[in-house]
């Protein structure tokens, strides 16, 4: 990750103009909350199986929804091509059919207004002189990996429209990856235009080192979540603390090769996304100890250290019942926006490490 403060709150020499700081960094946070939205209605496109119910890109011209009767029949037809109504939906009614693909149509109309949302803001500061250049080349990358995700989002879909009733947990979870990319980003160079360092910046402290961990391991525990998702495991073994009767079930690698089960085993994924919890919960307790021990007298890292270690218990706490109740659709996605607290509290206290070159 890269501090921009420093120089983009300097005028741009070359440039000769002021470089207005506030306003681009709550352009940024704005499309963070977008970026969270757009997961949570993602989610929601999932637990209720809605997202191969429009089967084809139109990026511009699928912006509006079926206008007409016949419009609608139109679109239920193509739908009634696809393996998932043959096999799951078959003789599914027009109002059936509308209750999902609002959904979906809900899911990509809001992806298109992130679109809007960066590119307009983004023109404005940059035709008015307002972006310091070397913040220029990490907003071009932004856009860049918006349009990217765009693309996975179709390639997602794609995956489902011919052999399978679902789409494929590989791309779901890139798809997934990748708006937790755009998200940690955005919001990793919105800190960095509010919050100056305070002299030399580090990344080799503990500190740093350790709050890297904790919002990798949040990160990671995400991506563990999309291939739960993908694979519909959290309906499954809705036990706790044990699974399938023991802590460590017996069956955890029954698939040839070994290697399938971490990605096509639903017992497997569920196991890996259990234990990427609890090592996710003792990192940020030792996270607290070692600010606590070390920098007590630093109320911002007391405090931030804190929060990333209370969230995680709430989410542990949240994601234990959600499983417990078979993911019903609201604990799913309160489950789901608590994984972006986590991991926004992490990488606001990592910020804090690396501004202090702790």
């Amino acid at each position: 990750m890269t501090d921009v403060t420093e120089q983009s709150l300097m005028s741009d020499q070359a440039g000769g103009s002021s470089v207005a700081q506030k306003p681009i960094a709550i352009w940024l946070f704005c499309i963070c909350a977008l970026v969270m939205l757009m997961v949570v209605v993602g989610g929601a496109t999932r637990l209720t199986d809605s997202g191969l119910s429009i089967t084809e890109w139109k990026p511009v011209t699928g912006a509006l929804p079926p206008l007409s009767d016949a419009a609608w029949q139109e679109e239920l037809a193509k739908y009634q091509q696809t393996p998932e109504y043959e096999r799951v939906n078959h003789g599914m009614s027009l109002s059936e059919f509308k209750a999902i693909y609002w959904w979906e149509w809900g899911h990509r109309l809001l992806g298109r207004l992130i679109g809007i949302a960066f590119f307009v803001p983004f023109m404005w500061f940059w035709l008015r002189g307002k972006i310091a250049r070397p913040l220029m080349p990490h907003l071009l990358g932004l856009f860049v990996l918006g349009g990217l995700q765009g693309f996975m989002g179709w390639y997602m879909v794609m995956s489902g429209l011919v052999d399978r009733v679902d789409v494929s947990q590989y791309r779901l979870t890139a798809h997934l990856g990748l708006a937790i990319a755009i998200f940690s980003y955005s919001f990793w160079l919105a800190l960095g235009l509010v919050f100056p360092h305070e002299g030399k910046t580090g990344r080799s402290g503990v500190g740093f080192k350790l709050a890297a961990l904790v919002a990798g391991l949040s990160f990671f525990q995400i991506l563990l979540g999309g291939f739960v998702a993908g694979l519909h495991a959290g309906r499954i073994y809705t036990t706790w603390p044990l699974m399938d009767g023991a802590f460590i079930p017996d069956s955890l690698f029954f698939m040839e090769p070994w290697w399938l089960n971490l990605f096509e085993s639903r017992l497997t994924v569920q196991f890996n996304h259990r234990m990427g919890a609890y090592l996710l919960l003792i990192a940020a307790l030792v996270q607290v100890g070692w600010v606590l021990r070390s920098h007590r007298n630093i109320k911002a890292l007391r405090i931030t250290s804190l929060h990333v270690a209370g969230f995680v218990v709430l989410q542990a706490g949240l994601g234990i019942w959600t499983l417990l109740m078979a993911v019903p659709i609201g604990l799913g996605l309160m489950h789901q926006c608590g994984a972006l607290l986590v991991l926004s509290a992490a990488i606001v206290h990592l910020h804090q490490c690396y501004k202090r070159g702790l």
